[in-house]
């Protein structure tokens, strides 16, 4: 123990400074009754300050404030009196507050059209489900208020956030009633109040494979060629003098077939036979080459148009590409 020296009246006038000698250090020490007792020596004074100063807090006292809510050290530090003492007589009162918050989970919410069928633990427990809560983390609690009736209230945390509801209960048949106090009392009652979110996924996952696919379905739309539906640009599939593009003309019955000199030798590259005349099928017996009039006659003896000899015609590069039939050859 170490030995104080006065130093003097501190500043607020209700205190004295002390000082310790060897470490200069200094103390307040606050000038009450007790120090005025002390300094006089008179013990029996100082013992009768000590039994005021504790029942200053009685014990019926103790137990109303624990009843309301309180705790044993808010109690304890607000009366001045030793938390040992404060629990002797907070004991009850807790067992007390205990059962009531049991009582009140067994009770039925009162809704608009009556009491639900369900008791509070049950539609509580049901909410905490549509949210992902753990119901058996949650901590009951009940005091009285000052109207006289009981307040329940559940206590529970959400990721970083603490949640309080408040309920009213009535104790009564078939376990009671509770009532919504608080907007979130009555949000865990409603089951329509809780939509689930919707998943929301990476978009920096998804975003790389579609501009890779959208790049991909450009370049191919890009390298496919135009194609336009123009008879004149049809290449023939089987080259000129072949014999599916031959059509044999009827021969009257009785007559034996003629021998023809083969097409390539009949045309020539001016698209003219090789006598420079063009080649003219003589016309079958008993059937004229030309019609009443001297004008070219009908019968299988008509000989056939020639087709254009030369080459297949190519489209200019300005047809192509804009997509119109030209008056070319």
């Amino acid at each position: 123990m170490r030995t104080l020296r006065v130093v003097g009246l501190h500043e607020d006038g209700e205190s004295i400074v002390c000082e310790d000698p060897e470490r200069r250090e200094r103390f307040v020490l606050p000038a009450d009754e007790r120090l005025r007792a002390a300094a006089r020596g008179d013990i029996t004074r100082l013992g009768q300050i000590e039994i005021e100063l504790e029942a200053q807090m009685r014990p019926r006292e103790i137990q109303a404030r624990i009843r309301a809510g309180e705790t044993v050290e808010q109690v304890a530090t607000a009366s001045g009196v030793p938390t040992d003492r404060v629990e002797r007589f907070a004991h009850p009162v807790l067992l007390e507050r205990s059962r009531y918050a049991e009582l009140a989970q067994q009770a039925h919410p009162v809704r608009d059209d009556g009491p639900d069928v369900q008791t509070l633990a049950e539609v509580v427990a049901h909410a905490f489900g549509a949210r992902g809560h753990d119901f058996s983390q949650s901590e009951w609690d009940a005091w009285r208020g000052d109207d006289g009736k009981w307040v329940v209230c559940l206590r529970w945390s959400a990721g970083r956030s603490s949640n309080r509801a408040h309920w009213t209960f009535t104790p009564g048949s078939h376990g009671g009633s509770v009532t919504a106090i608080d907007d979130l009392a009555a949000a865990l009652l409603d089951p329509t109040s809780f939509r689930t979110p919707r998943a929301v996924s990476d978009l920096t996952e998804r975003t790389a494979p579609q501009e890779e696919q959208e790049r991909s379905s450009a370049a191919e739309e890009e390298l496919e060629p135009v194609l336009f539906d123009c008879p004149e640009f049809d290449e023939p599939d089987e080259p000129r003098g072949t014999a599916s593009n031959v059509i044999e003309a009827p021969l009257p019955a009785g007559e034996p077939p003629t021998e023809e000199a083969p097409y390539d030798e009949r045309i020539g590259a001016d698209g003219r036979g090789t006598g420079g005349e063009p080649d003219r099928t003589a016309p079958a017996a008993g059937q004229g080459g030309t019609g009443p009039d001297g004008g070219p006659g009908s019968g299988p003896g008509t000989p056939r148009p020639k087709r254009r000899g030369g080459h297949t015609p190519v489209p200019a590069w300005e047809d192509v590409l804009l997509g119109v039939r030209s008056q070319r050859g």
